[in-house]
């Protein structure tokens, strides 16, 4: 897998994949089978969307072949099998402008100026683009990029840093744990004594909080931040009422994350409410040339499952191809005859 883009860098590929969940992940595959390249963005830092993210460890049971798959294994299988086809990634950046030119392909420039150029675009982006939860907290937004953050991109961002995380979730305490051993002091704030994460995860976190590495602050919040041109210092309010600063270089607000359509709702799409409305024949969308599959795509009788996905990639894909290449007769080859191509 090649790994992220640098901020401004421009890409040109075949397909340009906007958002790397399941269905995104098995693009490459279909594609690749096609020789073609692919180009996969997503905001989230890491690709696997949902299964990544949020539930790695929930088992899955409508997986052909898999009587129970985790999410996290089927991301890290469908990353192995599109390997051979060494796609590339654009992460922890959004897709904000499209552009269709006048020879028919597209330009994507995202929310960091990076710029991809394509034949074809696929939007695989599940329920839409995922966007953190934020608290409310007054001056938050003037601290983002300034020591708040809401997804960690590079651990390494944090190391001998003072660091607040907030949330009782899997992410807060999983993170909670990875940066124990790289920031300076990490501090977990949580607005209740009980956590939503893996028991695991919150016996591992309340260990090293009895070990002195890292502090535990429950029923309570942080309220406010403070600082000249950076994050210097927050407000924690306690359920009773009591409050206390605390200085800190960064304070990452771990909340979850919420699914909306964002920027792709603003690029000119026939739409059904909150998805993308396709011809059911072959997942074009309403731009000649650009397709939507799995749960961001709408059209009568559609299946919210991730094997249906699946399905409208590969059958988009060779739609796509044969659009593209009108003189050729498009023979599909299976690949128990062709073989993929090894790593």
């Amino acid at each position: 897998m090649t790994s992220e883009s640098s901020p401004s860098a421009v890409h040109h590929t075949d397909v340009i994949v906007i958002g790397a969940g399941p269905c995104g992940l098995f693009t490459v595959f279909e594609a690749g089978l096609l020789k073609w390249k692919c180009h996969l963005i997503d905001y989230l830092p890491i690709p696997g969307g949902q299964c990544a993210e949020i539930y790695p460890k929930k088992p899955i049971y409508d997986i052909p072949g898999y009587p129970s798959v985790l999410a996290g294994d089927l991301v890290d299988n469908l990353i192995k099998q599109g390997a051979p086809f060494q796609p590339s990634f654009t992460l922890g950046e959004r897709a904000e402008e499209l552009v269709k030119l006048d020879d028919g392909s597209f330009r994507v420039t995202t929310t960091r100026g990076t710029v991809i150029h394509g034949r074809t675009v696929f939007l695989a982006g599940g329920l839409g683009c995922f966007e953190p939860r934020k608290p409310v907290i007054e001056t938050l937004a003037a601290f983002e990029d300034k020591g708040v953050e809401y997804i960690i991109k590079d651990p390494e961002i944090y190391r001998g840093k003072r660091v607040i995380i907030g949330g009782g979730g899997d992410s807060a305490l999983d993170w909670t744990i990875v940066l124990a051993d790289i920031a300076s002091h990490v501090t977990l704030v949580h607005r209740s004594d009980q956590f939503r994460a893996a028991p695991d995860s919150v016996s591992k976190a309340r260990d090293l909080a009895a070990q002195g590495r890292i502090s535990m602050i429950t029923d309570a919040q942080v309220t406010s931040l403070a600082g000249e041109g950076a994050l210097s210092s927050v407000t924690i309010t306690h359920n009773d009422g009591a409050a206390e600063d605390l200085a800190v270089d960064h304070f990452i607000p771990l909340f979850g994350l919420s699914p909306k359509l964002g920027p792709i709702a603003q690029w000119g799409l026939a739409l059904d409410k909150n998805a993308v409305t396709v011809d059911p024949t072959n997942y074009m969308t309403s731009i000649e040339g650009m397709y939507a599959v799995g749960d961001i795509c709408e059209y009568p009788n559609k299946l919210k499952l991730i094997l249906s996905g699946f399905h409208e990639a590969a059958v988009a894909l060779n739609h796509e191809y044969q659009r593209q290449h009108p003189e050729k007769k498009h023979v599909i080859k299976y690949t128990t005859v062709t073989g993929v191509p090894s790593t």
